[in-house]
């Protein structure tokens, strides 16, 4: 039987729904070794800020019961080195390369985004939990208003399909989402990481220097489904789900719940070949099951 795993997102082909989650998977470089990129439908890269950023003080990772905690802090090179160093190594392969765009302000996202315009990039990725430093730290995906203001604000001046990346930090994420989508997004990215933390009870402290961090892994994974189903009843716009998936039947879940595409993130750390794994596996399903087009699968639950 002929299958095909090809998916669309804002006019665009994916080869197969399967990319990597942002901050997991550095530019591609370092798991190349691992994963042959061109089986992937996109790799998105971590954090891209107008100028270096050195994250947040050490330590900043911890292990939790079915996941981990991080307060990284997006630290990164900046989009200078991004476009000299890290693009020219994605173009080698034949993949989506979508850009994650971090800032402090409306005029730090707007200078990656005019950088980025004439580079040879598929989609951005507007990462919205980054603090607003002109409205007191709190994140710019947090409030709906905040979230339509900096889409439309960005979407003005990026030449790419535009992809906002929704907190799961707020009381309804289905307004966040169609905050986004009256912005002018062109597809959301979801969940990003729950606000947690963790306490050291001999050492009677933080874990982590930042206090708090985002947690991530397949705890959270049951959320990220809900959350992916009730955006998917709330617009009109694709879906790219992601929280907790390291298998196939993980991804096959959050696309039957109403997503387009899916991003791995937590799980290429402890396994660096997952993403091509679940490519196939998605794959090995479609065989299984008789179904001739991925599409079929895209919120077939009800």
């Amino acid at each position: 039987m002929n299958i095909s795993t090809e998916v669309s997102l804002a006019g665009i082909t994916l080869k197969n729904p399967v990319m990597t989650a942002s901050g997991t998977f550095g530019a591609g470089e370092e798991y190349s070794e691992f994963v042959d990129l061109n089986k992937l439908g996109a790799v998105v890269t971590k954090g891209v800020a107008a100028v270096p950023w050195a994250g947040n003080p050490t330590p900043r990772l911890a292990e939790t019961p079915g996941g981990m905690l991080n307060a990284i802090g997006l630290q990164n090179p900046g989009v200078d080195v991004f476009l000299e160093r890290d693009l020219p190594f994605l173009k080698r392969f034949d993949t989506r390369v979508v850009v994650n765009v971090c800032g402090h302000s409306e005029e730090e996202y707007v200078e990656v985004v005019e950088r980025l315009r004439e580079a040879p990039v598929d989609f951005l990725e507007l990462n919205i939990s980054c603090p607003n430093v002109k409205e007191g730290g709190i994140a710019f995906g947090t409030q709906a208003k905040a979230v339509e203001h900096i889409t439309r604000r960005v979407k003005e001046r990026a030449a790419q399909p535009l992809i906002v990346k929704l907190s799961p930090n707020v009381t309804d994420i289905t307004e966040t989402a169609r905050a986004a989508e009256a912005g002018g997004a062109d597809v959301l990215s979801l969940i990003n990481t729950l606000t947690g933390m963790k306490i050291d009870i001999m050492r009677r402290s933080f874990v982590l220097a930042n206090r708090t961090g985002g947690l991530s892994g397949p705890a959270v994974h049951p959320i990220a489904v809900r959350m992916v189903y009730d955006c998917a009843h709330a617009v009109k716009l694709p879906l790219i789900g992601m929280g907790g998936i390291s298998t196939a039947a993980d991804a096959i879940e959050m696309i039957l719940a109403g997503a387009t595409a899916v991003s791995v993130g937590t799980a290429n750390f402890y396994n660096p070949c997952v993403s091509e794994e679940v490519a196939a596996g998605i794959a090995a399903y479609l065989e299984q099951t008789g179904t001739e087009d991925i599409r079929e699968l895209i919120g077939a639950v009800r």
